[in-house]
């Protein structure tokens, strides 16, 4: 290992073994390092999304890290869908599985799977305050570092990394607009003069519901309604101008509303294929990313709506029954590293933003953060609206299929 390397590694270890200066430490934490040493030698079982190949291979770049400087082994639990990660814990539970005989050590987990573990007792004690890294993340502009969905985390789960509802479309094939759309008020007129070339994806999938959201965000008479929890009176009267918007968007959209894509992927085919004018995403990155990989062309442009957009945060929870719960910890609290947290941000990697204030960070981490702005990326983000009480996610998703999804 050449000189750079090996200083880039100790500052890194350095700042892993630091001690976390939060002021709401909510329960007597393990000594960090007697944490390390019970980590040494456990698997740790990572049930995590596997839908995208850069986010699998950074996983195992992560698990070598682990595996070398302090000897957890990382084993990635390939998922197509966290709420059956939920459904296994909550069984095991039932089943009487005691705290260290479960089956999962760390989940990858937000909105209403976090809130119904929390809810059903499914999660380990408050560990993300205690992580030594934690004293870097964000929780003053990032808030959502802190509540899940307007759901407070408690120190339930850490944070992983940063999302928002974000808008891509190549610009040699948009037509002449004075502006891209800011709103979904002119997103609505620009589907009216370009009928058929504009969708959104079918929830339940995630992207899908995400515009659904947006769209209520935006229409909703009493938007501090949305941070409760869901009642039929507050649907009925929050959500009555969005099926209206939906009723008067869905006549031009492509196929006539009557078909949706299966997910954002699709979509973002479809966009570069021609046949939309455009594809979403909850990456502000995406673009970027695929602009690198050479599967969307240089001339794609990111924008978010002038007045915001959903944002939120990714997280990572240790169910209550982990077997390995010191190495859960320890992968917690690496994903957290700025070198972790730096090559995930990376638009050659995963593109994922960082939790991290990075300006808070000492100059050799805070450096590993300095990049080139490259085609695709946004230009400048807009503010990130807060998510509606992850019960709304249900509601939403039924009456819409009740009402479009025949």
């Amino acid at each position: 290992m050449n000189a750079t390397l090996l200083t880039n590694r100790r500052q890194a270890l350095t700042l892993l073994g630091a001690t976390a200066l939060t002021p709401w430490a909510v329960h007597a934490a393990t000594p960090w390092p007697d944490t390390l040493r019970a980590a040494r030698g456990q698997t740790v079982y990572f049930n995590a999304w596997a839908g995208s190949e850069r986010i699998n291979a950074y996983l195992q770049w992560v698990a070598g890290e682990l595996q070398r400087d302090f000897g957890v082994k990382l084993q990635h639990v390939k998922i197509s869908d966290a709420a059956d990660v939920v459904k296994r814990v909550r069984a095991e539970k039932q089943a009487g599985r005691k705290d260290t005989e479960g089956t999962v050590d760390l989940i990858w987990i937000n909105g209403e799977n976090f809130a119904a573990m929390k809810r059903d007792g499914l999660l380990s004690a408050p560990f993300a305050p205690t992580l030594p890294n934690f004293q870097w993340v964000d929780t003053v502009g990032k808030p959502t570092t802190l509540v899940d969905f307007s759901v407070p985390t408690d120190g339930l789960e850490s944070p992983w990394g940063m999302a928002q509802l974000t808008f891509f479309a190549d610009a040699k094939r948009l037509p002449q607009l004075p502006q891209l759309p800011q709103s979904m008020g002119e997103l609505l007129a620009l589907a009216r003069s370009q009928p058929g070339r504009i969708t959104y994806p079918r929830p339940p999938n995630f992207h899908g519901t995400t515009f659904v959201k947006q769209a209520l965000i935006e229409h909703a008479p009493d938007v501090k309604a949305l941070a409760q929890p869901v009642t039929a009176a507050a649907l009925e009267a929050q959500a009555a101008p969005l099926w209206r918007f939906l009723d008067a968007l869905h006549p031009h959209l492509w196929r006539g509303g009557k078909q949706f894509p299966q997910n954002s992927a699709a979509q973002r085919q479809m966009m570069a294929d021609g046949e939309l004018l455009l594809a979403l995403t909850f990456n502000p990155n995406e673009a970027a990313n695929e602009i690198a990989a050479k599967r969307l062309p240089p001339t794609v442009q990111s924008w978010q709506f002038a007045k915001g957009t959903i944002g939120n945060t990714h997280f990572v929870a240790i169910p209550y029954n982990a077997p390995s719960k010191a190495g859960a910890q320890v992968v917690a609290n690496f994903l957290l590293s700025p070198v972790a947290q730096a090559r995930k941000a990376d638009i050659d990697v995963w593109g994922d933003p960082t939790v991290l204030d990075v300006a808070r960070l000492p100059a050799a981490e805070r450096a590993r953060f300095a990049s080139a702005v490259r085609p695709g990326q946004l230009a400048q983000s807009a503010p990130a609206l807060p998510e509606p009480h992850a019960s709304w996610v249900d509601a939403l998703e039924k009456e819409w299929t009740r009402r479009y999804g025949v």
